[in-house]
């Protein structure tokens, strides 16, 4: 079983217009919302053993929440952080894994759920999109449908 979890980061701060992107933090949403998107995620059975995150401050904020709910460690990526759909993949599929999770941005996020789904999805912050190959290996993924997609929304 393959068990791939896309999380776009929840929502960040622009107060600071000095900030530089990749440094700004979540906003008071963003902090009660990754959590409580955790809890969701954990709910439905799922805790990946993997978890990986953009560098950016909002996104490993956001991964921050969810390793605390799941009991597992985040493993930064530089190259997440405003990535393209392939990178995406290709981090998880780097992981080895069966159960990852990539907390990274937009437009990349959306694009890749769009193509693993087979249809328009867009990620609104917070969002999380649960794809599971029962069979197969990470070779299956992005070649072939999954048997389960779940798109969780605040």
């Amino acid at each position: 079983m393959i068990q791939l979890i896309l999380a776009r980061h929840a929502k960040s701060d622009w107060a600071d217009e000095g900030l530089d992107d990749h440094d700004r933090p979540l906003n008071d949403r963003g902090r009660r919302d990754a959590p409580a998107m955790a809890r969701s995620v954990l709910r439905r059975g799922v805790r990946p053993e993997v978890l990986l995150s953009s560098t950016a401050v909002r996104a490993r904020s956001t991964a921050d929440a969810f390793a605390e709910e799941f009991e597992v460690e985040v493993t930064e990526r530089p190259e997440l952080y405003l990535a393209e759909p392939d990178a995406l993949l290709d981090a998880a599929r780097a992981s080895e894994a069966h159960e990852v999770m990539v907390v990274a941005h937009d437009p990349g996020m959306s694009e890749l759920v769009s193509r693993l789904a087979d249809r328009d999805v867009r990620m609104v912050t917070s969002a999380v999109a649960i794809f599971t190959w029962h069979e197969g290996d990470w070779s299956d993924v992005g070649s072939t449908a999954p048997d389960e997609f779940e798109l969780l929304t605040p």
